[in-house]
C-alpha cells in the first residue's frame, strides 16, 4: 500500500480539518496518482471534501468508529477490516489519503509514501509521520523543486527499507 500527502516542512498537513495550502500541480498529482484506485481515509477527511462527498472514479473506504451508511463509499471500523477489504487488490493501488490518525495507523502497512514537500512551516494541527526521522524509510525519488507563486515544493517518493514492513 501507499501513502499521499502534501506537509510542510515540520510535516503539518492540515488545520481546523482543512489543507494548509492549495497547489495546483500538487492536486493534478493527487488526482492522476489515485484515479482508478482505493482509497482509504478518515471519516472527518472525507468530511472536509466538497459536499462530504466521497471521490469519483476511486473506490473509498471510510475509516469510523460510527455506524454510518456512506453513499459512494465503504464503510470500515477498524484497521483490520480495512485491510480485509483490500486484500485482493494490488497493494499498489492502493492509497491512504488522511488524516493523521489514519496514515499513522495504516503506516506500518505500506511501502512508498508520495509526498509533495512544501519549503514552508504553517500553524498546522494535523501531522503526517516524519518520514525523515524514521530509520525504516529512505528517499527513493525527488522531482526538481517547483514553484507556485512564493512556496517552493517538490515531489518525493520514500520506500520503506527491505525487511521493516508487517
Amino acid at each position: 500500500m501507499n501513502l499521499i500527502a502534501a506537509v510542510d516542512s515540520k510535516f503539518g498537513i492540515g488545520r481546523d480539518n482543512k489543507l494548509l495550502v492549495s497547489i495546483p500541480e500538487d492536486m493534478k498529482f493527487f488526482r492522476s496518482t489515485t484515479m482508478d484506485k482505493t482509497v482509504i481515509l478518515g471519516r472527518r477527511t472525507l468530511e472536509s471534501f466538497p459536499n462530504g462527498a466521497p471521490l469519483k472514479r476511486r473506490r473509498n473506504i471510510v475509516l469510523t468508529r460510527k455506524d454510518i451508511e456512506i453513499p459512494g463509499a465503504e464503510v470500515a471500523h477498524s484497521v483490520e477490516e480495512a485491510l480485509e477489504l483490500v486484500k485482493n487488490e494490488d497493494p499498489d493501488n492502493v492509497f491512504v489519503i488522511g488524516g493523521e490518525t489514519v496514515y499513522r495507523a495504516f503506516l506500518p502497512y505500506c511501502s512508498r509514501a508520495y509526498l509533495t514537500k512544501i519549503d514552508y512551516t504553517y500553524e498546522a494541527d494535523a501531522f503526517f509521520p516524519n518520514l525523515d526521522e524514521d530509520p525504516e524509510w529512505e528517499i527513493e525519488e525527488e522531482s526538481e523543486e517547483k514553484t507556485c507563486f512564493d512556496l517552493c515544493y517538490a515531489f518525493v517518493t520514500y520506500r520503506r527499507k527491505e525487511g521493516t514492513q508487517k
